[in-house]
């Protein structure tokens, strides 16, 4: 798996590279700036992109504007922000296409290396990885937009479950309910957002990215 990692501090970017090598990735280029990192990932055209938001030169947003931008040039590009802070305005704007895999997590909630990988690895394939709190930051504004507004409040629950990349499985430990009832309850949540049957991990793709994007 290669890997483009954009990050303006050198030791975390250096032991982010080191961590990201020692379990068999290869690291094609680890940047320091927003203009450096968005040429990175569309000469590299990495299988994922792992990207702080607030890099060189002013510290406020370019490492989500470079990856729109890559996004926009290479379409599809899996991208996973790590920062400390949540910037709703773009990380909306990063889930809108509905292309490529997505994460967004936050570093202090990142609580070990097979955690990160596992994220690593999850948005490359193409799905999401998602920080609960920043999914509560960015259903903050309002209410639901239909067909989302048709869930009842338990699809609703595990559907936002889903949204942090939890299998049926984590799901029901997390509910304490069974794996059946979690199947049945993603069944109706693809029914009720009209997502056609498909291979199921694209369906919750689909149902993640409507969901955060409501």
């Amino acid at each position: 798996m290669r890997v483009v990692l954009g990050e303006d501090l050198y030791l975390l970017r250096e032991g982010l590279a080191r961590l990201l090598i020692a379990h068999g990735c290869e690291v094609v280029a680890a940047v320091g700036d927003g203009p450096g990192l968005l040429e990175a990932m569309i000469e590299h055209r990495p299988d994922v992109a792992v990207v702080d938001v607030r890099m060189p030169p002013t510290f406020t947003d370019e490492g989500l504007r470079a990856a729109l931008a890559a996004r926009a040039r290479v379409p599809g590009l899996p991208v996973l922000v790590l920062s400390q802070y949540v910037e709703q305005l773009y990380a909306r704007e990063l889930l809108a296409d509905g292309a490529g895999g997505i994460g967004y997590l936050l570093k202090d909630r990142v609580f070990d290396a097979a955690q990160f990988v596992d994220a690593v690895r999850r948005v490359a394939a193409g799905g999401t990885a998602m920080d609960p709190e920043v999914i509560a930051k960015l259903l903050a504004h309002g209410g639901a937009k239909e067909p989302l507004g048709t869930l009842t409040p338990r699809e609703l629950e595990v559907l936002g479950l889903m949204a942090e990349g939890r299998s049926n499985a984590a799901i029901a430990a997390k509910l304490v309910v069974t794996e059946r009832a979690v199947a049945k309850h993603t069944s109706n949540i693809f029914a009720k957002l009209d997502l056609p049957p498909s291979d199921d991990d694209n369906r919750r793709v689909l149902a993640v990215l409507a969901y955060l994007n409501r």
